[in-house]
């Protein structure tokens, strides 16, 4: 068994328990040749008509895309940069963004099929990521979440992820990406993987 110091905060029990969980998901690094399927994935689950089917739409916050081919590209290129993928049947129906900043992991773009939302694809996203931030002696997984979308954070809290109390503006430096309908903010939330 590796010692704690290979795994920052994380206990190695937990580390333990996350990785066999990991290990049975459908659930692997994205690659380059993914990006497509991805663009189209998460664009479908967060803007626009296709989105209004799932639960976690954006479409009547924001008008725009979520992101494109090359936000996609250039953040798979990052080496602080991680995308999961969810798939089935070689196809990808949930993923997410992580980037690492110091002993601290930054979630996005949590993204499922709005025609299988409410399945635990999501759920399983959230474990392994929980388990790559142990690979990376992150002791705390952070997300924003914009505050108007209550029944979202609600969900993250169910999921162990707590409010933090720091706001911050939505601000988008790309109109492409999201023209705001109405004045937005971001929640800040949190989830420590020390215990």
């Amino acid at each position: 068994m590796e010692d704690r110091a290979n795994h920052g905060a994380v206990p190695p029990i937990l580390f333990c328990i996350l990785a066999a969980q990991y290990i049975a998901m459908p659930i692997t690094r994205a690659v380059l040749s993914d990006v497509p399927e991805l663009n189209t994935l998460i664009n479908s689950a967060y803007r626009g008509e296709s989105s209004k089917q799932g639960w976690t739409t954006e479409a009547e916050l924001l008008d725009g895309m979520r992101c494109d081919e090359a936000l996609l590209t250039e953040a798979l290129l990052d080496p602080q940069t991680i995308f999961l993928k969810y798939t089935d049947n070689e196809k990808i129906l949930g993923c997410v963004r992580l980037d690492k900043h110091g002993d601290k992991l930054y979630l996005g773009m949590l993204t499922v099929s709005p025609q299988l939302q409410g399945r635990g694809i999501g759920k399983e996203l959230l474990k392994a990521s929980e388990y790559e931030a142990a690979k990376l002696q992150c002791k705390t997984i952070y997300m924003t979440v914009i505050s108007v979308r209550t029944e979202l954070v609600a969900w993250y809290e169910r999921h162990g992820y707590l409010r933090t109390g720091e706001r911050k503006p939505f601000i988008t430096e790309d109109a492409r990406f999201g023209l705001a309908k109405m004045p937005l903010e971001f929640e800040v939330l949190e989830k420590s993987l020390s215990h």
